[in-house]
């Protein structure tokens, strides 16, 4: 994973807020959403909430008297984060790494985690701060992305990108959001965690947005990948989103479009 692929700052936070969240985030934050109402809690923590999709959906969800902890690396993600819930006195937001999870031992019920694994620079540690800050027989609660093949819209902008950076594609859909998918190497890391207790479902969707263009602007400007094309030798963001927004238009249509997305809902327990 290069150094970049973590940077959410700028103009992205807003834009991955206003138009990827809707595109493919929401429908993955209700999933966990009733997944976490299912277990009950009555402490609960969120690492790397971005923009708070997954935060709105299990507020919503979760009765008066929880306490909720939603944490994030990136403080102008949860800036947004914050901004965009509703007053609810039951959140507490606050950055943090889950490399090093600012709780003490045993403090939660449920630590959910929503596409942020992957940006885990070591996997175990993580999952092992999870472990460590759960109660004896709490959750531990989290989705990856599939491979890029089966997420059809960043597969798009990923071939549309390579054509036009033939030697040297940007890759960061693939390298990153979408480059953590094996099973095996999964459960591996969990277990070197302590988390023994793993079950894996695959979840496919369909994300949708108004148009070919909503669809370049979210990945090309609100995601990392907007690093990786500013640093390409004449790298003009919005001749690279027009490119984005040509091939999703010859491909899915002009006007709203929609396509296969598809995640990995993973839930451990020591």
């Amino acid at each position: 994973m290069s150094d970049t692929d973590k940077v959410f700052t700028g103009s992205i936070p807003k834009i991955y807020d206003e138009y990827l969240v809707p595109m493919i985030f929401s429908v993955y934050a209700e999933d966990i959403a009733r997944r976490v109402a299912a277990r009950s809690p009555s402490v609960l923590l969120e690492i790397a909430a971005g923009t708070g999709a997954v935060t709105r959906a299990v507020a919503a969800a979760l009765p008066p008297g929880v306490r909720y902890v939603a944490t994030d690396l990136n403080e102008p993600m949860l800036a947004v984060a914050a901004q965009r819930q509703a007053d609810d006195d039951r959140i507490t937001w606050r950055q943090a790494d889950g490399m090093a999870l600012p709780f003490g031992e045993a403090e939660f019920d449920v630590v959910c985690c929503q596409f942020g694994a992957m940006f885990f620079p070591d996997r175990v540690k993580g999952y092992s701060e999870a472990k460590r800050v759960l109660k004896p027989g709490g959750t531990f609660l989290f989705n990856v992305w599939d491979r890029i093949e089966e997420n059809v819209f960043a597969d798009d902008a990923t071939t549309a990108l390579g054509k036009l950076f033939p030697d040297d594609p940007p890759r960061f859909m693939a390298r990153t959001p979408h480059g953590y998918f094996d099973q095996a190497i999964i459960r591996a890391d969990l277990a070197r965690a302590g988390l023994d207790n793993v079950s894996i479902e695959t979840l496919a969707a369909t994300g949708r947005a108004p148009s070919p263009d909503l669809v370049a602007l979210a990945y090309c400007q609100g995601t990392p990948l907007r690093g990786e094309i500013e640093a390409r030798s004449g790298g003009d963001l919005q001749t690279a989103t027009d490119a984005v927004a040509a091939a999703i238009r010859a491909r899915h249509g002009s006007g709203p479009v929609e396509a296969k997305i598809q995640a990995l809902v993973i839930t451990a327990r020591p």
